[in-house]
């Protein structure tokens, strides 16, 4: 199995990147294509003593700037590591393809050049969140900031997908993100996606209020982008916002009540970690497609990769068409 990384994408671009493909190669059995200036990849791996074993280098000069138009990636990025890496992926040089790069100009590439699947309306990016039980999926969680309700049912498909196939987790519990339980709740969109997806075929629970998110209680939380994207930064800043009070609450106890604790305060941070999940998959793209946190060090670009691979494992994006068909079957009874 071979997985496209971007060399350059992300803070810590290109060393992290390469320490986590040097993990993914020696621990998961994959190889890596490297997009990316090769002089200055080369240079970077014999400096820090990192093995390229495994590791193929496709050559680019540029690297997309964060600060540019997303567009522009099918445009005068064409030739940058995110778009190459891209365009290699939809030629089938490579199964799966990680970045840290720019988001917006991740998803409008991965639109325009990787391609939806067929009878996918919109992608959206899925970051599988912790919660009390196990975690969830949120999508869409910004790509989309005006939905239709039958794209939210979509999202319902695409999510229930990758939670079946990829976090194991059999018949996946789908919510609403509302502001209240009741079905008469909400905008036109919540009103009628609610309705359309009671008639989904999905394991639809009705709506979910943004307090009981880190209940676990379902596994799938749909909304649009502009609603899902606040929902996702605020539920990062409250973890960040608990573990500071944590390491605060805790430095006044004394060494012993800290030494009684650490074992349930390492899991938590754990569990509360972006890095340990990866990245945020990028539903509805006919490739996985995986962005990596932009902050990623060599931890989480390892399990970026590991993500990769798992997509790639279960062929998520074929079940995500067969299950578009069967709901598309099932709406028109």
């Amino acid at each position: 199995m071979k997985i496209i990384v971007d060399a350059f994408g992300g803070d810590n671009a290109p060393l992290e990147v390469l320490k986590g493909c040097e993990m993914a190669v020696t621990e998961l059995g994959v190889n890596i294509i490297l997009t990316g200036n090769e002089k200055k990849i080369r240079s970077c791996a014999k400096k820090n003593e990192i093995s390229l074993d495994g590791v193929e280098i496709v050559h680019t000069a540029d690297v997309f700037d964060i600060h540019e138009e997303p567009k522009e990636i099918i445009k005068s990025g064409k030739n940058t590591s995110m778009a190459i890496g891209l365009q290699l992926l939809a030629d089938g040089k490579g199964d799966a393809f990680v970045s840290a790069g720019s988001t917006g100009a991740l998803i409008m590439g991965a639109t325009f050049i990787v391609k939806r699947i067929k009878g996918i309306k919109r992608i959206a990016p899925a970051p599988v969140l912790p919660a009390d039980k196990g975690s969830f999926v949120l999508l869409d969680a910004g790509a989309n900031s005006e939905c239709r309700p039958d794209m939210l049912v979509q999202f319902g498909i695409m999510g229930s997908a990758y939670m079946e196939k990829v976090m194991g987790i059999r018949k996946p519990k789908v919510a609403l993100l509302n502001i209240g339980a009741e079905e008469t709740k909400g905008r036109e969109l919540e009103i009628e996606s609610y309705k359309l997806l009671e008639k989904s075929g999905l394991n639809f629970t009705g709506n979910i209020e943004a307090r009981d998110m880190p209940k676990g209680e379902v596994q799938v939380v749909v909304t649009d982008g502009f609603t899902g994207n606040i929902a996702l930064k605020l539920y990062e800043g409250m973890g960040a916002f608990f573990a500071k009070k944590m390491k605060w609450i805790f430095s006044g106890t004394g060494k012993i009540g800290a030494v009684f604790s650490l074992g349930k305060i390492k899991k938590f941070r754990k569990q509360m970690d972006y890095k340990e999940v990866g990245g945020s998959v990028i539903l509805g793209i006919r490739k996985p497609v995986i962005k990596a946190h932009g902050s990623s060090d060599g931890t989480a670009f390892f399990n970026a990769v590991r993500q990769a691979k798992k997509c790639v494992e279960t062929d998520v994006s074929g079940v995500i068409e067969k299950y578009a068909e069967q709901v598309t079957k099932v709406s028109k009874e």
